[in-house]
């Protein structure tokens, strides 16, 4: 690597007395009595010597000239008398209005240079021309003024031009440019000498040019007005006053013949009247011909000393500073595909491109009705601009703001100080272009209001070129008035918060009537507050849907453009929504959790001993006859297949996952999120892709999440759960021919229960004996399943009374390890002993309440009012007697994931939204949203596994 390396040298590193050798790369001395030229690739001789010979680089010989010949020629080959004086390059000079005469007319070479005297008299009129070398015509102000070429006083010579001194002329202008973000006023080498002669020019003559000029130098100064400046801008307004007599342009009041629009006029809310009185003449669509879905811009553009140049196209991307393809920069043009471009671009680029600044007057093309063309000048907003000081259009109060007409790219001219041949000391470039499309209110047809062009510029100090750099934007935006929009979602956000408040207080009075309570403590209004978090994050998801989808379905299937989506600064109320709905879902997600995790259940079998065995007296030596103990592993079989089914849910989620993902990344559905009016599900890789909209991001997620939601839904139920497996309703039937019930309170007094008592009588049997019950039942050859005779209802919710809360409390007392008595814990063997007796006495106690035996504890069997159901609560509260309701549905699946599927469907969803408009990423929202449901659904195994170990004196090793 050493021995390809080489030295960076620059042509500005070689000093004078050296060239920049382009054969080398690198600076090369120059010879004796020489120096670097001008262009830094060769050397020239030194002032007083002549070149002997010159074969470019270092390649030439000088030789000095003598003391009577001291000047050197022009062209530096001949030494030559001088009687006027040497420049400082060695050359002859002559006075002003001479010109230098070296050679004859033939070419032969004068040992004394002469100065010739232009003939500036009546009939030639000849001055010098600007490089000295030959006599002109003078212009034409000397001659109108003087009669001659000169311009002697009072009259007044500025810019290269004679004015005749009289009143009335422009004031004196001031030639300085202020940048206001770098806090400096520096005088401009180009105001300095053309300020001036165009006010001047423009007042007296109505130069067009001139005009035109004084015009450029205005927007050069950022169109800033001043009561008491006569800046360019002062200059111009004072014309602009005093012109009043000689008519407008095309009927507009701020268009003065022979003077460029610059303004629209600084009365209060004007700009409001510019912006929103009209509407443009014409109507746009998403599906049409060319010229309805394209706005057709077109730009007169002017040079810096106020020459027309050409009308141009902004098709071609003459606005937009970062390269592209051409279809990307057309696409910014397309009606209703929101425009977003944005890079850095090096300052040395930008210094190289644009050396000239160029003036752009905006336009919009339309057809006119007698099938003319027609144009609309769209109104430019520039942010730099300061009123005495004060910038005026910073806020969003239209009536304050001025607007202007003409703009610029880059203004690398005004920035020069002394030399206009020298880089510029400040650079002026348009970093921020944004052209708004506002759409009129309850339109149908894609009528707008006149677009606005809205210009920052960002003021640079050259200081290094190559190393500087300057980050532009180009934009386009579309926006409607929302403020109907945000009143119907307040109006819907404060009816559906309203009723939310109200189901709360149902379903809290509910909660207090199922925990047999009616004291309102401290844990009745927290728990009101856990339901109201609930209703109000489905209140917030609801409407939060229904605005994604209706965003999606009316803005990309519309014709005739009626709506337009909000700006992403309008959006953050909606993303406000679904982040307050996220986090109240999370916390009735974890309200759910908990609760089922913390619910009493006992699985209370009805077997019942068969005949007596022999069993060997411990200690006795002696063998006794004793009842035949009941088989625990239907116990555990019935307590594994509840462990399992505690996660089961009605969908799939994993298949719900890559399905959403599937449609939107495969299929293409997040294409719909593009704010573009393409409805199309694919995009080119060469076409420009525009901005994501946070609401169709989430309209189209959502809506995907629910469809495929819906379907799983309708699959499981009415085919799967069918004729493949239905494992609810199976855990029923093996409860029953398991002959063992489940007794489950997941409030105080208030729970379910599912009956499983054998009609066989028993089930701890052979397997042949076992299929000829099944067949019996199939056969109808014995007693019905149900509860109450000659019923076939199994599952109830049942509401038990206080003293039947008590009386298992107490027995439960002792089926928790820990809580025994002390003396009972002295050992595992007599923990082990007393907690089966108590699990023995729970099961018998139980049993025989089902059994109807204690009285004192019984129950009825009803069924629940429309209204009940409707409610989720209880009208009868269970003082004397337990109710046992008739449950058709299954509702044990309330203490499982399977009856909660909304929520838990609804909380995928916000979670899966939530890291989406985070990230960006449909992807990266999928991969966490499966993990967080695969880590919930492990913490709910895992404790739900845990409490159903303690609640039933199930050995948790046994639980697999």
């Amino acid at each position: 690597a050493r021995g390809f390396s080489v030295p960076l040298q620059r042509p500005a590193d070689c000093g004078a007395d050296r060239y920049f050798d382009s054969s080398r790369l690198a600076c090369a001395p120059c010879g004796a009595h020489q120096r670097q030229s001008s262009s830094g690739s060769s050397c020239v001789c030194e002032p007083g010597y002549r070149m002997v010979s010159s074969n470019g680089g270092f390649s030439v010989a000088c030789e000095k000239c003598p003391e009577n010949m001291s000047g050197v020629t022009q062209d530096g080959w001949n030494c030559i008398t001088c009687p006027k004086g040497l420049t400082s390059k060695g050359n002859c000079k002559c006075p002003n209005n001479e010109i230098l005469v070296e050679r004859t007319i033939e070419g032969v070479l004068l040992n004394e240079a002469l100065c010739i005297h232009c003939n500036g008299s009546e009939q030639s009129f000849s001055a010098s021309d600007a490089s000295g070398s030959r006599c002109v015509r003078c212009e034409e102000t000397f001659i109108q003024v003087n009669k001659s070429c000169d311009c002697n006083s009072p009259n007044i010579l500025t810019g290269g031009l004679c004015f005749l001194a009289r009143e009335g002329l422009p004031p004196k202008g001031v030639a300085t440019v202020r940048f206001a973000q770098l806090s400096i006023t520096l005088t401009s080498a180009w105001f300095l000498k053309n300020l001036q002669s165009s006010a001047f020019a423009c007042w007296l003559y109505s130069n067009l040019t001139a005009c035109q000029a004084l015009g450029n130098m205005c927007v050069m100064n950022m169109n800033s007005l001043s009561s008491s400046s006569t800046d360019a801008c002062g200059l111009f307004q004072y014309i602009f006053v005093s012109t009043a007599r000689v008519g407008i342009v095309h009927s507009v009041p701020y268009w003065r013949h022979n003077l460029p629009w610059l303004y629209y006029g600084d009365q209060p809310g004007l700009a409001s009247q510019v912006l929103e009185k009209n509407h443009f003449p014409t109507t746009f669509t998403f599906k049409g011909t060319d010229k309805d879905v394209k706005l057709q811009f077109i730009a007169a553009s002017f040079d810096a000393t106020g020459n027309f140049l050409t009308w141009q196209s902004l098709e071609g991307g003459i606005l937009q500073l970062c390269p592209d393809t051409q279809t990307k920069l057309n696409a910014a043009y397309a009606f209703g595909t929101t425009y977003q471009q944005s890079c850095k671009i090096s300052v040395s680029k930008i210094l190289l491109d644009f050396a000239n600044p160029v003036f752009y007057d905006l336009f919009l093309e339309y057809n006119g009705g007698n099938g003319q063309q027609h144009l609309w000048a769209v109104p430019v907003l520039n942010l730099n601009l300061q009123y005495n000081e004060k910038f005026v259009n910073q806020g969003s109060n239209t009536n304050n703001w001025l607007l202007t007409r003409r703009f610029f790219l880059v203004d690398a001219l005004s920035g020069k100080e002394n030399d206009l041949g020298k880089p510029p000391r400040v650079i002026r470039i348009a970093s921020k272009i944004t052209i708004s499309i506002r759409l009129v209110s309850h339109t149908q047809r894609g009528t707008i209001y006149p677009p606005l062009i809205t210009v920052a510029y960002t003021d640079v100090l050259i200081q290094n070129p190559e190393t500087q750099s300057v980050m532009v934007s180009f934009a386009v935006s579309y926006e409607m008035n929302q403020s109907e929009a945000q009143i119907q979602t307040d109006i819907a956000l404060g009816v559906l918060g309203g009723l939310a408040v109200l189901w709360s207080l149902l379903k809290t009075a509910g909660w207090k009537r199922r925990t047999g309570s009616s004291i309102i403590d401290l844990q009745t209004v927290f728990k009101f507050l856990l339901f109201y978090a609930g209703d109000l994050a489905n209140v917030f998801f609801i409407i939060t849907v229904g605005t994604g989808i209706y965003w999606l379905v009316f803005f990309k299937a519309q014709q005739f453009v009626s709506v337009l989506l909000p700006l992403p600064s309008q959006e953050e109320d909606f993303v406000t929504y679904i982040a307050c709905a996220f986090c109240l879902k999370t916390l009735q997600f974890l309200h759910l959790l908990v609760s089922q995790l913390t619910i009493d259940i006992f699985f209370i079998d009805w077997e019942r001993p068969k005949g007596k065995v022999l069993k060997a007296v411990e200690g006795e030596g002696v063998i006794k006859s004793t009842t035949a103990p009941v088989s625990i592993w239907r116990t555990y079989f019935i307590a594994n297949e509840w462990n399992e089914i505690q996660t089961v849910r009605k969908i799939n989620p994993l298949f719900q996952v890559l399905a959403v993902l599937f449609f939107l990344e495969v299929v293409g559905f997040s294409n719909l999120a593009l704010m573009d009016a393409s409805s199309s599900l694919t995009r080119s890789s060469e076409s420009y892709v525009a901005p994501w909209s946070r609401i169709l991001r989430f309209g189209v997620s959502a809506a995907l999440w629910v469809a495929i939601a819906i379907l799983q839904i309708i699959f499981f139920a009415v085919i799967y759960e069918r004729f493949v497996e239905d494992k609810i309703s199976q855990f029923v039937d093996l409860c029953c021919v398991s002959n063992i019930s489940v007794f489950l309170l997941s409030h105080n007094c208030f729970g379910h229960y599912i009956h499983g008592r054998s009609v066989h009588g028993h089930a701890d049997t052979n397997m042949e004996e076992m299929n000829m019950n099944l067949k019996r039942e199939a056969e109808n050859l014995c007693s019905q399943r149900g509860l109450v005779p000659n019923t076939d209802g199994q599952t109830f919710q049942i509401s038990i009374s206080r003293k039947m809360r008590l009386h298992y409390d107490w027995i439960h007392e002792t089926l928790t390890r820990k809580r025994g008595p002390a003396r009972l814990l002295g050992s595992s063997a007599n923990t082990f002993e007393q907690s089966t007796r108590a699990y023995n006495a729970m099961n018998k106690f139980l049993s025989s309440f089902i059994d109807h035996v204690h009285k004192e504890m019984d129950y009825i069997v009803k069924d629940k009012l429309l209204l009940e159901r409707l409610l989720g609560m209880e009208f009868m509260e269970p003082i004397e007697k337990s109710i046992f309701y008739n449950d058709e549905g299954h509702s044990f699946s309330d203490v499982l994931y399977y009856g909660h599927e909304t929520t838990l469907l609804i909380f995928d969803i916000l979670f899966f939204s939530v890291v989406d408009l985070a990230s960006q990423s449909f992807v990266l929202a999928a991969i966490l949203t499966y993990l967080q449901q695969e880590i919930f659904r492990f913490i709910r195994n895992t404790l739900g596994q845990k409490n159903l170990a303690s609640k039933t004196l199930v050995d948790q090793r046994f639980l697999i």
